[in-house]
């Protein structure tokens, strides 16, 4: 039991963790593989450790100490899902662009859509084609170890906003066939629902402002 106990002190010490590092753990402690998934099962049971998806884990311990920081529900979701940057609601509200609450942490993919509902948040996935997968950066979080801190991708203030409304308005994804015949979006209906969804665009950078109009005006 002591060797248990030795593998679930060396799992706190993870920011998140699969089946592989724990066997390689186990290994150094003298474990079988098989005597490893008793234990994680157990761990499971007991909730000393928890489930992101199949083969994916964090431990409690960790993510209590560090669920108040949202550098670390950003740095999962990049994980969760790979490629990802995190976009939409939660990257506005990070920017301090929008107010409202958020369920889920939504981020944006070129893989297919997926939600994870974790006991650790949940995680939305949007599927976008590869040729708008991109504006995205590496933000640095705080530093919570000599080893750094918890960063993570996510989208620039323009493409979080153009995110949130290319999977809220169909006409953004008409074919290029049917834009071409002037079937797209129109700057007023953009315009209209900015307003309604209550984001504070004039807070917005300038820069980043004319960059989303810019994204905007190749669907008009």
């Amino acid at each position: 039991m002591k060797s248990k106990k030795n593998l679930l002190e060396q799992l706190k010490l993870l920011p998140h963790f699969n089946k592989n590092t724990v066997y390689q753990l186990g290994k150094q402690l003298g474990l079988k593989d098989t005597t490893v998934d008793t234990y994680i099962s157990r761990f499971l049971k007991y909730k000393e450790i928890l489930q992101l998806k199949n083969g994916l884990y964090i431990s409690a311990d960790f993510f209590e100490k560090n669920r108040a920081d949202i550098s670390y529900s950003f740095y999962l979701a990049n994980i969760i899902r790979t490629p990802s940057y995190v976009s939409s609601w939660a990257a506005l509200q990070y920017y301090n662009l929008a107010t409202e609450a958020i369920h889920s942490i939504t981020s944006v993919t070129p893989k297919v859509t997926r939600d994870y509902q974790t006991k650790a948040g949940n995680f939305a996935y949007q599927s976008i084609k590869k040729d708008l997968f991109s504006d995205f950066s590496l933000a640095k979080g705080k530093p919570v170890s000599p080893a750094g801190g918890f960063n993570f991708y996510i989208a620039s203030p323009a493409k979080a906003l153009f995110d949130l409304l290319y999977f809220r308005t169909r006409q953004f994804r008409l074919p290029a066939e049917a834009l071409a015949k002037g079937g797209g979006v129109k700057m007023e209906t953009i315009k209209g629902l900015i307003e309604e969804l209550r984001i504070d665009i004039d807070e917005m950078d300038k820069t980043e402002q004319e960059k989303f109009y810019s994204m905007i005006k190749k669907f008009i």
